[in-house]
């Protein structure tokens, strides 16, 4: 049985979403859509846009999601929008930025 973090969430089933680009309508709802389609769970966002230039970063909960389906949906989504998004396991992004 997997241990729960502090969260309540069992390791490895939380994901951290970047992405980045020029601005332009439907981001958010594409990236949105994508990850409901897979049954991944959005628990925090943060947007901006910065002189033209967008940035979101997501945690998502992963727990009835296919990691490795989810990243290449998203990879072509990155395609599809022009934008660059990244999608990184939360224990290896918080191992590679000690968070």
């Amino acid at each position: 049985m997997s241990e729960a973090d502090t969260t309540g969430q069992t390791p490895g089933t939380r994901a951290i979403i970047t992405v980045l680009g020029s601005d332009r309508p439907g981001i958010v709802a594409a990236v949105a859509g994508a990850l409901s389609e897979r049954a991944a769970n959005i628990q925090d966002i943060s947007q901006t846009i910065l002189q033209g230039i967008f940035t979101m970063t997501m945690l998502v909960d992963l727990a009835d999601a296919d990691f490795s389906e989810l990243k290449a949906r998203l990879d072509e989504l990155s395609e599809d929008l022009g934008v660059q998004i990244t999608m990184q396991r939360e224990e290896v992004f918080r191992y590679m930025y000690r968070l």
